[in-house]
């Protein structure tokens, strides 16, 4: 099958090859997923770039969506024929802390080899190597859609959306009402905006270094916009709101931005950081303000979200209009065009290229 390699940190270290094949055979409880379609996400091009570690050569990819093709023995959750999203992280559905709500967190199985070139092994970027034909994955990590849904689109529900809108839903669970300042105009970034929303969010800021990334965020919800390269976004937002927004996220994962984040939440405000930031990274927040004026700092991993309850819900919500997808996609490529896919994302060029398998 055709799938990317990448055997080093730099888009130079990534290829096409032509001669992938899965690295075992199906397991009782795993499925055989036909891709067809797979984000190019921030996490993809950190990875890229060696922001945080993964083992190498690895298939990347973790954003996708396609078809059941075989399915194991003991599967129960899905069927052949199925359209299914991919979900990021695996998880066991039995442990304590995927009882207690938390899948996203159990860290099933860890890292495993998910495809094979010749005699190489390679690693599948969240278990799931999803930048090739094929994939094989434990069946708690394909969940079924609906097939009216574009694949294309329902591709962005395995990462970013779920990321970004789960932040609001899940993880600060924001009141109607609320103002709301969003920092990245990214994937995740519009998926924040329109679950602020969604969520019935009074005001809805956006703030981007980028124009033509701006005007999206209004046609997905924001209600005013920032552009933080000709202006001071921290103060702008205080000006707008008189003191600071009830809830700022955080989704682009750089020092600075998490604290502006911070800083443009008011007294008694919530700074949810969604971003990927390097591993090591850390950021700076004068104690006083969380101690004596009772500010809050929340991590948010991938939404905080349940998968099989919370991307149903989501695509419920395409389906009847609420969430925009579609909106979201700027360009589509083949396998072979991926670098340019990592040259937009670097150049802030639209909010979500797609791999078309088609």
């Amino acid at each position: 099958m055709q799938g990317l390699i990448q055997e080093g940190d730099g888009e130079e270290h990534v290829r096409l090859s032509n001669d992938l094949e899965h690295a075992a055979p199906l397991e009782p409880r795993q499925v055989r997923v036909e891709v067809m379609a797979a984000g190019v996400c921030g996490s993809d091009l950190s990875c890229i770039h060696g922001k945080y570690y993964m083992p190498t050569p690895l298939v990347p990819g973790h954003e996708a969506a396609g078809v059941v093709a075989e399915v194991g023995s003991a599967v129960t959750y899905c069927q052949v024929g199925d359209h299914v999203v991919l979900s990021t992280f695996g998880n066991c559905g039995h442990c304590a802390t995927c009882e207690g709500g938390e899948p996203g967190n159990c860290g099933f199985g860890g890292l495993r080899y998910t495809h094979t070139e010749g005699e190489q092994a390679l690693w599948g970027f969240a278990n799931l190597g999803a930048f090739a034909q094929e994939t094989i994955v434990h069946e708690n990590q394909a969940v079924p859609i609906p097939k009216e849904v574009p694949l294309p689109s329902a591709a962005l529900i395995g990462c970013g959306v779920t990321t970004g809108v789960g932040a609001v839903f899940k993880t600060a669970k924001i009141e109607p009402g609320s103002t709301v300042a969003v920092f990245g105009a990214g994937g995740i970034g519009l998926s924040a905006v329109q679950g602020a929303r969604i969520a019935g969010a009074g005001r809805v800021i956006s703030v981007d270094v980028t124009d033509d990334k701006l005007e999206t965020a209004r046609a997905v919800g924001a209600t005013d916009t920032v552009n933080g390269a000709e202006t001071d976004a921290v103060a702008a937002i205080h000006e707008m709101t008189k003191g600071g927004v009830d809830y700022a996220f955080e989704c682009i994962g750089l020092k600075s931005t998490c604290e502006q984040a911070w800083s443009a939440s008011k007294l008694g405000g919530t700074t949810v950081i969604v971003g990927m930031m390097p591993f090591g990274e850390k950021i700076e927040i004068p104690g006083y303000e969380v101690f004596m004026m009772e500010k809050r700092l929340q991590g948010s991993m991938m939404g905080s979200n349940s998968f099989r309850v919370d991307m149903p819900r989501y695509i419920d919500m395409y389906l009847d209009g609420r969430l925009m997808l579609d909106e979201m996609i700027s360009s589509h490529i083949h396998l072979e065009q991926i670098n340019e896919g990592y040259e937009q994302m670097r150049q802030r060029v639209g909010a979500r290229t797609v791999i078309d398998f088609n």
